[in-house]
Formats: structure tokens, sequence, C-alpha cells
């Protein structure tokens, strides 16, 4: 979110923000790019729809050096244009749709973002972004084969269920910003009748239940999960949340994005998408005591003698911390196939597998495991 001011048309962006806005934009090219060449291979897309439902003026000063920076709306609609103007996509179509409630933030954006074009259309609107996703929620239809994209960024702690509804049940993705900090800093506080409803409304529970949340940052997204869940129902076999941290320059989490799929490709390139993002870790976290390259003895339970292992820290994981997670589920087990251990981890909530194949099999290599072909034994 934005520093300063949220009434004002170019606000102060800090560079947690800033991150934010390139994974963003990074996701959306790969994602498009993806859906797209699915489209035009099987016939079963003829287009995308990027919403932006709460998207500000798209132009910020970033609070460290004074400079213009470019936001979602405007990122995602420059590349959206170039996608669509590649020749393997010209027969289908793209629709973008950006919408804040502040008519001069809207007229701002409109300064910067590209033309129509005959397969490329920009649709802004002024208005509350939840009325705009109940009109367009109320005429999805899987018969269309048109794939969405929507981001949900609240200025606060602030997310309408029913209007997010109908995006959870259908095909298609959502990137939730869950204003985390909002929630811990203030719900113990909330006095007023129209706070303690908004916090309410967003956690679906009853002030006194939330309370007792205390600063815990785990119960309140645990909390959001288990809504989205419940929320899609049984409406698909798997329903994939992928969650990660934001952190200000105190070290502080200000929020998590949560990413929202019911198809483990979209799942997968997020989590990808995100690591490179944060380069080739979790997190933005900056570096604390606890180097993740320092050796430690593990005497847990059980073992028979000490292990040599990295420290972790789990609100920013490195290479290490994925391959010591495998060797956690795997331990013991011989002739491993490859794909089992890639197919957990596409799996996992947080650790991809695309990237770091390679880098997986060399440290596995390197602390003494048998790294086959196709499979892996994990005994020493």
């Amino acid at each position: 979110m934005t520093n300063g001011n949220n009434d004002e048309i170019i606000s102060l962006v800090s560079p947690h923000t800033i991150k934010k806005f390139e994974l963003i934009e990074a996701y959306v090219v790969a994602w498009a790019h993806k859906l797209l060449e699915y489209g035009r291979r099987s016939g079963n897309c003829n287009g995308i729809v990027f919403i932006d439902c709460m998207c500000n003026s798209g132009v910020y000063r970033d609070e460290e050096t004074g400079k213009i920076v470019e936001g979602t709306p405007i990122r995602v609609a420059r590349v959206l244009a170039d996608v669509m103007r590649e020749q393997n996509y010209q027969a289908q179509q793209a629709w973008l749709y950006f919408n804040d409630l502040s008519q001069a933030k809207i007229t701002e954006l409109k300064k910067h973002l590209p033309d129509d074009t005959r397969n490329f259309h920009i649709y802004p609107s002024v208005g509350d972004g939840n009325d705009l996703l109940k009109r367009i929620g109320s005429k999805l239809n899987p018969q269309t084969k048109v794939h969405f994209l929507l981001v949900y960024d609240p200025f606060q702690a602030t997310i309408d269920w029913a209007a997010l509804l109908p995006f959870i049940r259908n095909w298609g993705e959502i990137i939730l910003n869950h204003m985390v900090s909002d929630s811990i800093r203030a719900v113990s506080q909330a006095k007023r009748p129209a706070t303690i409803s908004k916090y309410e409304s967003t956690y679906l529970a009853k002030i006194e239940d939330l309370i007792d949340f205390g600063s815990d940052r785990d119960a309140f997204e645990q909390r959001i999960r288990d809504i989205i869940t419940a929320l899609n129902g049984e409406n698909h076999k798997r329903y994939y949340i992928a969650s990660y941290p934001f952190f200000n320059s105190r070290n502080s989490v200000v929020y998590n994005l949560l990413h929202c799929t019911s198809n483990i490709e979209g799942f997968k390139l997020y989590k990808s998408t995100a690591w490179s993002t944060f380069g080739d870790r979790s997190s933005g976290k900056k570096p604390t005591k606890i180097d993740p390259n320092q050796l430690t003895f593990d005497f847990s339970a059980g073992a028979s003698e000490p292990v040599m292992t990295t420290t972790t820290d789990e609100s920013c994981y490195y290479v290490q911390d994925i391959v010591k997670f495998v060797v956690a589920t795997f331990s013991g087990r011989m002739d491993v196939p490859l794909n089992e251990v890639w197919a957990v981890l596409d799996e996992h909530p947080i650790f991809p597998s695309d990237l770091y194949k390679d880098q997986i099999k060399k440290r596995l290599k390197e602390q003494g495991y048998k790294v086959h072909r196709s499979s892996i034994d994990f005994v020493m």
C-alpha cells in the first residue's frame, strides 16, 4: 500500500510496495503468455480479463528518491498491450478494467494508459470497486472461454466477500492484498460500531474472537485462508493459496499478498515469479543475524547423532530451506522418483520447484545423497 494521504492523486510509495508492483507486473506477463498460448493451441482460451478494482491513479512518488514511479495499472496495461501485439495472439482478446472511487485519480490514470486496439481494450471507471466486481461477477460464464486475473488491493484490511465469491468459484485467479498490519494494530482498539463491523465483515468472526488473535499475524492470515477455502466449497477438486509477506524498512510485515486459484499451473507460476522477484528467496525481508548459509547441528529428538543443517528464517526462505524440506519429507527412502519430489514441491504453499531443480539436486549431492538420472536415494 502507499504512504501518506490516500486522497492524494500522486502519493508517496514505499520500497516494499514498489516490489509489489514489480511482482504483479512480472506475473501478468507470464500469466498472459501461458494462457494465450494454451488457448491458441487448444481453443479453450479466447481471451483474458485483468481487473484492478481499487487501482488508484497509477502514479506515485518514491518516498526515498522522490522519483515518479508507475503503479500496477500502468505497468499491466503497457505489458498486456505489448503481449496482444504479438503475432501469435491476434485471434484473441484482452479486456482490462481499472476502477477507483476518485474521479481525479482515474482522470490522471487515463493520461498514462496505452490506446485501445482491435484486440486490446481498457475500461476505466469511477465508483465502489466491490460494485464493479458484483456486476462483472454476475456475468461470469465458463462457456465463454475467457479467463480472468483479479487484483483486490484495498487500502485497509477491508474485504467484501460477496464481491469476491463469484471469482473464487469460477475458473480464474485472484491476487488479494491482506493488510494484516492494520488488523494487528487496530482490532484490539476498535470501539466504533462501524470499525467493529469492518473487521467482523473482513474476517467473518465476532470482534471478541479477533481480539483473541492479539498480534498473531499467522492467526489472521489463517483466518483469511479458511474463509477462501470455505467459500470455494467443493466447486473445485483442489484450491491453491500461495501467500508472501511484504516487509517495511523496519522489517515488520505490512501485508501479505495472496494468490488464489483452482489451477495448479497458475499456482506454480506465481510461486516461481515471487521467488524471482524477491531475488531467489521468499520475501524482501532485510538480512538479520540469521545467516541462511550458517551450518549448525540439529539435535532433534530421535536422531542417533546430530545432523549438520542450516538455520531457517520462516519469514524469508532460501533454496537451502527447500532442500531441508525435501530431505525431511523423503528421509530414509531409496530410489525416490524425481517427478515425485517435484510434485510435492508443486503442492507446497511457498516453495517452487521449476526454477531450482538443478540447485536442489546439486545441494543434495553436496550433502551426500545419491542423485541418479531420474531418482534420488535419501539415505546416507
